[in-house]
């Protein structure tokens, strides 16, 4: 069934910007330099991140131009490889691919937002994850018109935010980020891989204009052109990011802390002005939250579709909203809101996440060598390197969170084990 095209390139853009930043690069900064005491380490760590996301962007461009339909690795998979592990990645998207990386930017901005209102983080998360809820639960173009101003807004805060921050002269006790002895051998750590996982997190989002594949005006050349940019231009953000956090935060406050955005926004603005921007910032995740509400529902959508055990998600109502969708996917994500810690949620859904972008981003090596003469309307350049090194690098990643944090890992492959016996018991239905 063909759907209103109502998403244009620069909202294509904007989605894949607002996916991927939020909880990840105003949360992360402190587990990080818990292992990495190094602050020119801690760039580069992001650095590599952002080139590992344009390798995988690259790869998932070149998918969604020449496989043009919604669902993302859902769709890539059954196409690519089996139905059945299309199934299982639905089922990942179903469980965790959208309900966890929302939970945990709720959980976000109630940390945020708990440094000025007297009110419980877990309480402010579920309230601001019911409000957004229903704005796109019910009315397609509303949820529509709130991203692309919350995005925007999100841009021109963190621009100037990182502005004024790196105008001030270093604080005392603050990492330097220039290289030294220890840089080396801190990037040759088990706490540097493992802090990969956590920054692959961070920059997952990417992918997003190819959940949305069906709404996409021009989807042969917006998508790959939204998910390269939007990569691009994140990337840059969220190197002034984490170099203004750098320098105007005390290593000994920043390490183990959540909220280091309002920790920085402390030492720029000062007190009162700290406070206001920690408000700011927790606006600011409503972007991400909203986004991830936007795309997460079309795979579900898609699910359903092609699935009768799924076909209830399939549904849109009067106004155009997939609401069954939505609410499936916020159910989940409050469930996890109200029973998991933030770093527990972290590295499971970042492990199972990027388990499933790798086996994706080989599925470019696998359509290339079986339909050779399929249209591809992009290529990925320099092929093949941007998949071999996207593919090894988080491999390795992989292999050192599960040697580091068994029990997220053991609750990942569970769920993997779980959801292949669902997608065995609705095939045979």
């Amino acid at each position: 069934m063909s759907r209103p095209r109502f998403i244009d390139r620069r909202t294509a853009i904007l989605i894949v910007v607002a996916n991927m930043i939020g909880t990840g690069v105003f949360t992360t900064l402190g587990l990080q330099a818990a292992g990495i005491p190094d602050g020119a380490a801690l760039l580069l760590l992001w650095l590599i991140g952002g080139l590992i996301a344009l390798c995988g962007a690259l790869s998932y461009a070149e998918l969604a131009a020449a496989l043009p339909r919604s669902g993302g690795e859902y769709h890539f998979l059954s196409r690519i490889f089996h139905p059945l592990l299309g199934q299982l990645a639905g089922w990942v998207s179903v469980t965790v691919g959208f309900a966890a990386p929302v939970a945990l930017a709720a959980m976000a901005m109630g940390h945020y937002a708990a440094t000025v209102l007297p009110a419980p983080p877990t309480a402010i998360a579920v309230t601001a994850l019911v409000l957004i809820t229903a704005v796109h639960a019910f009315d397609l173009d509303l949820g529509r018109r709130v991203q692309v101003v919350a995005t925007w807004l999100k841009i021109a805060v963190i621009l100037l935010f990182c502005v004024v921050g790196l105008a001030l002269p270093a604080t005392s006790g603050s990492l330097s980020v220039l290289p030294s002895a220890m840089t080396l051998e801190a990037v040759w750590s088990a706490p540097f891989a493992v802090s990969l996982i956590y920054v692959a997190y961070a920059y997952s989002g990417w992918n997003a204009a190819a959940y949305v594949v069906d709404e996409v005006q021009d989807p042969h050349r917006a998508v790959p052109r939204a998910l390269l940019l939007g990569t691009l231009s994140v990337t840059l953000l969220y190197l002034l990011l984490n170099l203004t956090f750098l320098r105007t935060v005390d290593y000994g406050a920043l390490v183990g802390r959540v909220e280091v955005g309002a920790l920085s926004a402390e030492t720029i603005f000062g007190a009162v002005g700290g406070h206001l921007m920690s408000l700011v910032l927790t606006l600011l995740l409503v972007s991400t939250v909203s986004a991830m509400v936007l795309a997460g529902p079309r795979v579900l959508e898609r699910i359903g579709e092609d699935l009768p055990f799924f076909r209830p998600l399939g549904v849109r109502n009067r106004r155009g909203a997939p609401t069954r969708a939505v609410l499936l996917q916020q159910g989940l994500a409050l469930a996890m809101i109200l029973t998991g810690s933030f770093e527990g949620v972290l590295s499971f859904a970042g492990f199972t996440l990027t388990l499933f972008a790798v086996i994706t981003v080989a599925g470019v090596v696998r359509l290339r060598r079986r339909e050779p003469n399929l249209p591809r309307p992009f290529r990925v350049p320099w092929y093949p390197l941007p998949p071999l090194v996207f593919i090894l690098v988080s491999l390795a990643s992989l292999l050192f969170l599960a040697a580091e944090r068994p029990l997220p890992v053991l609750l990942a492959v569970l769920l993997l084990g779980l959801g292949w016996v669902s997608v065995r018991l609705s095939g045979r239905r």
